[in-house]
């Protein structure tokens, strides 16, 4: 594996969902986006399947506050009967409301056993760069700043968008008062990048200390 290269952003929304898998049919949010969360919040900005994201850190920059939220559900996990009839049902979750985050991780060129996987147009990608990882990385910044996106991000589920995303702000305070324990937290799905198999991995106490959350090296 290559050199990593530091990547860096800020996102903050009205409502945010960092669904505990545990929490069944009437979810709950974690306090803090999971790994696999803030890796998508960077691919959002620019997706490479050439390359790593490894998220590391999460600093909390506002009070943690949970809500009661229902929203009438109409997709795909209705019951066949209810789809043929048109309705619906209610869903209950417990979310985050008025988030702020500071995001950071690391780009880490993919191991060349992988390459072989990802997408032609990106394998020629990777062939005319000799640092993948710095490239990604002046290109994520540039592209942080003119506010592109290669799909909106969002927090947690597709309908809370941000209210900002972008460069960190001088005037954003990490909460220093925020620390606590979470017992056990999901990573991520896919550990293995572009096309890779399904398998879940989790952590296990993952300690939140003065607003900030690091991400250990693997999930178990």
């Amino acid at each position: 594996m290559g050199k990593g290269y530091e990547i860096e952003m800020e996102i903050s929304g009205n409502t945010a969902m960092w669904t505990r898998p545990d929490t069944g049919d009437c979810p709950v949010s974690y306090p803090v986006p999971t790994y696999s969360a803030v890796k998508g919040i960077f691919e959002s900005i620019l997706w490479g399947p050439a390359v790593h994201i490894v998220p590391t850190k999460v600093e909390i920059c506002a009070p943690v506050q949970y809500h009661n939220y229902q929203t009438n559900y109409g997709g795909p996990l209705r019951k066949s009967g209810v789809i043929a009839g048109g309705g619906g049902f209610q869903l209950l979750a417990t979310v985050l409301i008025d988030v702020c985050y500071k995001l950071y991780a690391e780009v880490l060129p993919i191991p060349k056993a992988l390459k072989d996987r990802v997408p032609d147009k990106a394998q020629q990608w990777d062939g005319k760069t000799t640092s993948p990882g710095h490239a990604y990385r002046d290109i994520f910044g540039r592209r942080l700043n003119r506010g592109q996106c290669f799909t909106i991000p969002f927090l947690g589920w597709k309908e809370f968008g941000p209210s900002y995303f972008g460069a960190l702000r001088e005037t954003t305070e990490v909460r220093a008062d925020i620390s606590m324990v979470i017992p056990s937290m999901l990573r991520e799905v896919f550990s293995e990048g572009y096309a890779s198999r399904c398998a879940f991995t989790y952590e296990q106490d993952i300690k939140i200390t003065a607003g900030v959350m690091t991400f250990s090296g693997q999930g178990g």
